[in-house]
């Protein structure tokens, strides 16, 4: 889970080269057996992307059909890019869009998972509810589920 274009600088593409970077990277320390996104701009492409790039099975969870419509143009086409090479597709409401959509499709991304990588700068929204039911889940007795945030190690991405 992370942030969209918006809080990380901006939608340019200089921008979510350095997230795919760092997703890259992130995901050969981690080996993951598959990589789940939610295929929302910003970080969950660019964690999409990248374990494209490194060969590792992805699994999409859109919170509706038709998540993209409101995108620009250019941003739909490489949604359905992406999403023509994951291995499962996973629509996890019925409907269109709403908060309860998205962060349904934050509790099934985090029930399915057992290691949460998210780019999180601590303010509000939809990062930050999924990151609150992944800790909530770990209070709750499921030690099997580790999160890791790599704001800070975004941050001084940014600032080289």
């Amino acid at each position: 889970t992370g942030h969209r274009p918006n809080k990380l600088g901006c939608y340019s593409s200089q921008v979510f080269n350095r997230l795919v970077d760092l997703c890259i990277s992130e995901l050969q320390t981690i080996n993951p057996q598959s990589v789940i996104s939610g295929f929302a701009l910003g970080f969950d492409m660019a964690l999409a992307q990248a374990a494209i790039n490194l060969k590792i099975p992805l699994l999409a969870y859109v919170p509706f059909e038709g998540q993209e419509k409101m995108w620009p143009k250019q941003s739909q086409l490489y949604y359905k890019e992406l999403l023509s090479k994951a291995e499962k597709v996973r629509v996890c409401c019925n409907g269109g869009y709403s908060t309860d959509s998205m962060q349904r499709r934050n509790i099934c991304m985090v029930d399915d998972a057992n290691f949460l990588l998210a780019l999180f700068d601590s303010t509000p929204g939809g990062t930050a509810n999924c990151i609150m039911y992944a800790e909530s889940e770990i209070h709750g007795g499921r030690m099997d589920l580790v999160i890791k945030n790599v704001w800070n190690r975004w941050e001084k991405m940014e600032q080289s």
